[in-house]
C-alpha cells in the first residue's frame, strides 16, 4: 500500500502539470532545440550577408540584433505585467517564427538591407522576450544557481554546434545553401520553436509575478540557505501625515540600477566586444568558412571555464570595474594576432568566450546584489540591455574604422585604451582611495 502511494506521488504533478525534475528536463530540451535552430539559421544569415555585402552588411545585422536585445528589456517588463507565462511564451514564439522566415527569405530574395535589418530588430525583440520567459520558468521551478547554470551552459554548447554546422554546409555561388539543403535550413530554423510552444502549456509564471522573489522557496529547498535579511527602511519622519504631493515620490521598485555600473559595463562592451561579436564574418573573410566552425567550438569551451575563472578572480578582491576591464582585455587579446595566423582565431575565441561570459556573469551578480528582491529581474534586464547597446555601437563602428585585415590594429588600440584606463583607476585607488574607490566598486 505504501509503495503504491509513493508511486502515485511520483506521478502526481505540481502546479503547472509536472514535478520539478520532469519540468526542468522539459525546459532544458526546449531551450536546447530552440537555441540550436536559432544558431544554425542566424549563422547562415550572417554568412549570406557577408557574401552579399561584406563585413559592413554583416555588421549592420549584428547591430540590429543587439538593438533588438536592448528594446526587449522594457518590452518584456511591460508584457510580463500583463501576460502569464503561457501567453508570453506562445506570443513571442508566434511572432518570432514569422520574423525568422522573413529575415532568411528576405535575404535570399535580395530585399534591401534596411528592410532586413528592421525585421532582425523585431525578431530579436521577440526572441529575447521568449528567452526571458524561459529563464523565468526555470527559476519558478528551481531558483538554485545550479539549475540556471546548467541551462545556460547547455544553450552555449548547442549554439556552438549550430554555428559550426552552418559554417560547414556546402554553399552555392551566391554564398548560401541551395536546393534541399536550403529547405532543411528553413525547417530547422522555423521548426525549432515548436518545443517552446508545447512547453508553454505547463507554464507556471502568472502575470505580474516577481519571478526571482517567487522562486526563493525553491532555492531554499535546494539547500542554498537563507537569503540575507533586507535592511529595514527607516520610517519617514512624517509618515503618519498626508501631503498633497506625496504621490510624486518614486516607488522603490522602479529605481534603475546604479548609473555608474551601467556606464562601466556598457563602456567595456563598447571598447572590447566588437571583434568577438563579429567573429563569424571576420573569420570567414580572413581565413574561410572552415575556421568559423572551429572558432565557435573554441568559444564554447571558453564559456565552460568561465565559472572557474570568476571564482579565481573573485578571491583576489579586485574592485568590480577593474575586474570588468580585465575581462575586456581578455576579449581583445587574441584578436591582435588573429588576422596574421589562422590558428590564433581559435585562441582568440577561446579566451573571448571565457572573458565575455565571465564579464556578463560578474556584472549581473553585482547589479543583482544591489537590487531589491522585487526589482532583480528588471535590473538584470537593464544590465543585459546596456551591454547589448555597447555591443551594437561597437559592431556598427568597427567596419567603418577598419577592414577585416586591420582588426589586429584596432584590437591593439582598444586594449591600450582599456589598459590605460585601468592603470589610471588603480593609481587613483592607491593614492586617493576616498575618491576613486567608490567609482571602482
Amino acid at each position: 500500500m505504501l509503495d503504491a502511494e509513493r508511486r502515485a506521488g511520483r506521478r502526481r504533478a505540481q502546479p503547472g502539470g509536472m514535478r520539478r525534475a520532469g519540468r526542468l528536463r522539459e525546459l532544458l530540451v526546449s531551450g536546447v532545440v530552440d537555441s540550436f535552430g536559432m544558431a544554425l539559421g542566424w549563422t547562415v544569415v550572417v554568412l549570406l550577408a557577408t557574401s552579399r555585402g561584406g563585413l559592413a552588411e554583416a555588421a549592420l545585422y549584428n547591430a540590429a540584433m543587439l538593438v533588438g536585445v536592448v528594446l526587449s528589456a522594457p518590452i518584456t517588463g511591460w508584457l510580463s505585467h500583463r501576460m502569464n507565462g503561457r501567453t508570453l511564451l506562445r506570443s513571442a514564439a508566434s511572432f518570432e517564427v514569422v520574423l525568422r522566415f522573413a529575415v532568411l527569405a528576405g535575404l535570399v530574395a535580395g530585399l534591401p538591407s534596411g528592410v532586413v535589418a528592421v525585421a532582425v530588430v523585431l525578431m530579436h525583440v521577440a526572441a529575447w522576450a521568449g528567452f526571458a520567459g524561459m529563464r523565468a520558468e526555470v527559476t519558478a521551478v528551481d531558483a538554485s544557481p545550479r539549475s540556471m547554470t546548467r541551462y545556460a551552459v547547455a544553450i552555449a554548447g548547442v549554439e556552438a554546434g549550430g554555428t559550426a554546422l552552418a559554417a560547414l554546409l556546402p554553399t552555392g555561388p551566391d554564398g548560401y545553401p541551395t536546393g534541399w539543403l536550403l529547405g532543411a535550413v528553413f525547417v530547422v530554423y522555423l521548426g525549432s520553436l515548436l518545443p517552446t510552444v508545447l512547453t508553454a502549456r505547463r507554464a507556471r509564471i502568472s502575470a505580474g509575478r516577481p519571478v526571482l522573489a517567487a522562486g526563493l522557496a525553491a532555492g531554499l529547498a535546494a539547500g542554498l540557505g537563507a537569503p540575507p535579511e533586507p535592511r529595514p527602511r527607516p520610517r519617514p519622519r512624517n509618515a503618519g501625515r498626508r501631503f498633497r504631493h506625496a504621490h510624486r515620490a518614486e516607488p522603490e521598485g522602479w529605481r534603475l540600477p546604479s548609473t555608474r555600473l551601467l556606464l562601466a559595463g556598457g563602456g567595456v562592451m563598447l571598447i572590447a566586444a566588437g571583434p568577438t561579436l563579429l567573429a563569424v564574418p571576420i573569420t570567414a573573410e580572413l581565413h574561410g568558412g572552415g575556421w568559423v566552425a572551429g572558432a565557435a567550438v573554441a568559444f564554447s569551451f571558453g564559456c565552460l571555464l568561465s565559472t572557474s575563472a570568476v571564482a579565481f578572480i573573485g578571491r583576489l578582491q579586485i574592485p568590480a570595474v577593474l575586474r570588468w576591464s580585465l575581462w575586456g582585455l581578455g576579449m581583445l587579446a587574441g584578436w591582435i594576432l588573429a588576422p596574421l595566423f589562422a590558428p590564433m582565431v581559435l585562441v582568440a575565441q577561446f579566451v573571448a568566450g571565457l572573458a565575455q561570459t565571465a564579464f556578463e556573469g560578474d556584472m549581473d551578480a553585482r547589479v543583482a546584489s544591489e537590487a531589491a528582491p522585487e526589482s532583480v529581474t528588471r535590473h538584470l534586464a537593464y544590465s543585459a540591455s546596456v551591454r547589448a547597446l555597447g555591443g551594437a555601437v561597437a559592431v556598427r563602428a568597427l567596419p567603418v574604422l577598419a577592414a577585416s585585415a586591420a582588426i589586429g590594429t584596432v584590437s591593439s588600440v582598444a586594449a591600450l585604451i582599456l589598459g590605460f584606463s585601468s592603470l589610471v583607476l588603480w593609481a587613483g585607488i592607491t593614492t586617493a582611495p576616498h575618491i576613486f574607490r567608490r567609482l571602482a566598486h
